[in-house]
């Protein structure tokens, strides 16, 4: 089956067609077109499945033996220089694409639903096609300038879809901010280009690889130029990856739709920079100080993410910053080596976080008729609560995606960080500290947006929604189990038609002591009014969360590979290692069962007293105390119950204003440039156009004056000897009374 390499470039095309066939049918036949939208879904959807087959097949022959196969085509060719298209399939390729694939299906066929009533629907799965084209075209690209070229076009998609609804400032505001910030990026990653090329000649992978590790190890080439060419790269993933200190445009970019914010945060985007260190990392490798940086970079980001978690309301603003940091393990497991740990947690959180994130989309779903369409509120946990009984199935795979990335085995993400947690021990025990504690911290900040969604009471505020339109409603109680309704909150009363099956359509009534505890509003059908509450989402929402369930369930698995006969599957292993051989210290990879059960213990450990925390804060079973504080346990008072509410109230705003970061940009950067623009302004007006100006003012006052001077006009002449007569008279009797004794 080789011969399916030959027909690889189809890749990244697939999803191009997709884009091209819905702007013609705009442009030719609108109406037509807009009719049949329903259509475009499934359209939208059926390349990337042709994409998920051609990517296992080819996956299957690599783990075969068959590695690397590239293609390449002349584009330009000009005496000495040579720029040649092509694409490039090895393992990495493989991963990304099934990954792309995969998780793009999902984000469509829940995208179906979530955006169906929203004016801008085929204008918005044009820009997932073509994002996912330029995606597929990155990880599938042969040279340096091919992935510039699409890593250009991934910004461009993400900057339409940040601002999807850009009649919005705020939405508005927040995908200009992403495109300056990815900029400064992009800038440093051309120049990085134009430096390897200028060293090397070619920017072929391979060429590049063989060429710059022959100059170093001969001298051939200024180690500190080579070092910055390599840094410059690096600054694209560091923008791309939202990692410290180009972070910034992340949680903004949670402006967008909530589908997008599923596929950016899991699949594309953001998983764009690891993709590029990785397939950078033989380059990377001879130069220590950049794998030092990179460590360094990723370790920053890993504690610095989960720290802005902590206290943030908007849910999936709480999301973005963990994927913050969770890139940032993948960046410190890269820049200690550990290649294989990095990739195997891409995967894993790739599925995670793509459940989380359309749960949240769930979520604000079951909020946006209680509170409205704004983002502010419907997106806001503070407001939130009580879920868990009326969007159950949504509850179930939201608390899986929770464990699974605090590390709760045997869920996937347990797997993966768990051998970054191992591998980071062999590199630097404080960088290990900070990766073991940040984990503690993800346990808390992910279990506290679990509780704070799902646990205690609605607490939004009591509003007549009666005379609202255009309100999606649903009349109907979803079970997940297929069992009874969830209980009245007056346990004297007992649900009528209590039996319910899965994917049920029936309707329950709302008894009066549920006003109490939620909001409602009312739908009019026919002479009756019917109350109904938060709801589950419809069948093409909820698909998709039990697929990704699957996987983030079973997805570690391949990682497994334990050296005693038991289990001796290591897919992950079969999958990477040929291709990664020359750099990657632990290529045969294998754990004994002492050294696993040792390490997991320990970091699972972690990860419950992290699980343990969050729930004393924010579990209902202590809502009943309302003076309740967690430093009364500890301290009763005095100088130390004062420093340690210092410190809370210190780490609680440091969270809440994002580490001050956005400020420091504002005030020192923002405004600085602002300032410095308005002095170049005045510089300019006032005195460069000011010396010219005056240059010119002053000629045409002395021309006017020598026009009177030399017109061999008599009078003229008269006038102006008598002018200077009377001045030095005035002058002479003005000098004289000054000298006059009074």
């Amino acid at each position: 089956m080789e011969h399916i390499y030959q027909y690889a470039w189809i890749i990244p095309l697939l999803p191009l067609s997709v884009t091209t066939s819905i702007a013609f049918g705009l442009f030719f036949a609108p109406t037509a077109t807009k009719k049949s939208r329903r259509m475009w879904a499934f359209i939208s959807i059926l390349p990337l499945s042709i994409i998920i087959l051609i990517s296992a097949s080819l996956s299957i022959q690599q783990m075969n033996g068959s590695i690397i196969h590239q293609y390449l085509w002349s584009w330009t060719i000009n005496n000495d220089f040579s720029l040649e298209f092509g694409y490039l399939i090895d393992p990495l390729t493989s991963i990304m694409s099934i990954l792309i694939a995969t998780v793009g299906i999902m984000v469509l066929i829940y995208s179906d639903n979530y955006m169906f009533h929203d004016q801008g629907y085929l204008r918005f799965f044009a820009y997932m096609s073509f994002f996912n084209t330029s995606m597929l075209g990155l990880v599938t690209s042969s040279n340096l300038i091919q992935i510039y070229i699409f890593w250009e076009l991934v910004g461009m998609c993400s900057y339409l879809l940040i601002g999807f609804w850009f009649t919005r400032p705020v939405a508005a505001s927040a995908c200009q901010k992403a495109f300056v910030t990815n900029r400064v990026g992009d800038f440093g990653l051309l120049l990085g280009i134009l430096g390897f090329y200028w060293i090397t000649g070619s920017l072929e992978f391979r060429d590049l690889f063989e060429i710059v590790n022959n100059l170093i190890r001969n001298n051939g080439v200024h180690f500190f130029f080579a070092t910055m060419c390599a840094f410059l790269l690096f600054v694209g993933a560091i923008a791309k990856s939202a990692q410290f200190p180009l972070h910034v445009w992340l949680p903004d970019a949670m402006e967008g739709p909530t589908p997008f914010s599923a596929l950016i945060h899991a699949a594309t985007m953001v998983s764009a920079g690891i993709f590029l260190v990785a397939r950078l990392l033989p380059l990377f490798i001879v130069i220590p100080s950049i794998m030092n940086l990179i460590s360094l970079i990723g370790v920053i980001t890993v504690l610095l993410g989960a720290t802005l978690a902590l206290a943030q309301r908007d849910i999936k603003k709480s999301l973005a910053y963990s994927t913050m940091s969770q890139l940032g393990y993948m960046i410190l497991a890269l820049g200690i080596g550990s290649y294989r740990a990095a990739l195997f947690h891409l995967i894993t959180h790739a599925y995670s976080k793509a459940l989380l994130f359309l749960g949240s989309g769930s979520i604000i779903h079951a909020m946006e008729p209680l509170v409205g369409y704004s983002p502010d509120k419907s997106q806001n946990m503070i407001l939130m609560g009580g879920f868990r009984r009326y969007i159950p199935i949504t509850r179930t795979t939201f608390l899986l995606g929770t464990l699974s990335l605090c590390g709760i085995p045997p869920l996937a993400c347990f797997w993966s960080k768990d051998e970054i947690l191992n591998d980071s021990w062999l590199y630097s025990p404080i960088f290990a500290i900070i990766a073991c504690f940040t984990a503690g911290l993800t346990a808390f900040y992910m279990f506290r947006v679990y509780l704070l969604s799902f646990d205690g009471h609605l607490r939004v505020h009591f509003q007549d929604y009666s005379t609202t339109i255009n309100i999606k409603s649903s009349l109907y109680s979803i079970s997940l189990w297929g069992k009874k309704v969830p209980k009245a909150v007056n346990r004297n009363l007992s649900p009528i038609n209590n039996e319910v099956f899965f994917f049920s359509k029936n309707t329950y009534p709302i008894y009066d002591d549920l006003r109490n505890t939620m909001r409602y509003f009312s739908v009019r059908f026919g002479n009756k009014y019917t109350y109904t509450y938060p709801h589950e989402s419809d069948n093409t929402m909820l698909f998709p969360l039990l697929i990704l369930v699957l996987f983030t369930l079973f997805i570690g698995l391949i990682g497994i590979n334990f050296d005693h006969g038991v289990l001796d599957f290591d897919i992950l292993s079969k999958w990477l290692t040929p291709s990664t051989t020359l750099f990657h210290r632990n290529s045969n990879y294998s754990v004994d069962w002492y050294e696993f059960f040792t390490n997991a213990i320990f970091s699972v450990s972690i990860a419950l007293f992290g699980l343990f925390i969050a729930f004393i804060f924010y579990g209902s079973i202590y809502s009943h105390f309302q003076n309740f504080d967690l430093i009364n346990l500890f301290v009763k008072g005095g100088p130390k119950r004062i420093l340690l509410d210092q410190i809370k109230n210190v780490v609680y705003d440091w969270s809440y204003n994002r580490g001050y970061i956005d400020i420091f940009y504002t005030k020192f950067l923002t405004m600085g440039i602002r300032g410095l623009a308005e002095l170049t302004r005045f510089f300019d007006r006032r005195i460069i156009d000011g010396i010219t100006n005056g240059v010119g003012i002053t000629s045409f006052l002395m021309g006017e004056g020598f026009k009177y001077i030399g017109g061999g006009r008599i009078s003229s002449y008269i006038f102006l000897y008598l002018s200077f007569v009377l001045s030095f008279l005035f002058l002479f009797f003005f000098s004289l009374n000054l000298y006059v004794v009074p």
